[in-house]
């Protein structure tokens, strides 16, 4: 990936924010701008943002795939973040992942062939009370996420895109 004027101006000021020996610290603030622009974040990106940032390439990959907000490959427009962990496994997490796999006709993981959602489980979302819970697009939290709920939150997001 070669960095693009535009993409260097915005690594530019996010580094500003930090002293000149901490400009690792904008990592984060790199890969979040390199997904914005290109849907996800390549091998080659990671090894651009280490360049740009004075990092080892593995150092930049280790964030990469410690967070599930960085898309290692590219995914659907709607990315479903279900939650398995425990709290939400004991409260019917599980079963959520497997009525949008059936629902989608994708497994955990995948994508469906029209590009629309992507689907992914994730690990705690800190709103275990709420169970079952998932993440849509790393920001929007969904709640209490019964069969019914999820038909709804589908069947919501493809009218959004015209293709109810």
């Amino acid at each position: 990936m070669i960095i693009t004027d535009s993409t260097r101006s915005r690594f530019d000021r996010e580094v500003a924010k930090y002293p000149a020996e901490q400009k690792q610290s904008a990592v984060m603030a790199c890969l979040a701008i390199v997904q914005q622009e290109e849907g996800f974040v390549s091998k080659e990106a990671e090894k651009a943002i280490a360049d740009y940032l004075g990092m080892a390439p593995i150092a930049v990959h280790e964030v990469t795939t410690f967070y599930n907000m960085y898309n290692q490959h590219p995914v659907g427009k709607f990315k479903l973040n279900v939650c398995t962990n425990l709290p939400c496994q004991l409260r019917d997490g599980a079963k959520a992942l497997h009525h949008l796999e059936q629902r989608l006709g994708i497994r955990m993981g995948e994508t469906t062939a029209d590009g629309l959602f992507t689907l992914q489980q994730s690990e705690c979302l800190g709103a275990c009370a709420d169970s079952p819970v998932m993440l849509v697009n790393d920001r929007t939290m969904c709640s209490f996420m019964s069969n019914d709920k999820l038909d709804q939150l589908v069947d919501g997001l493809r009218q959004s895109e015209g293709k109810a």
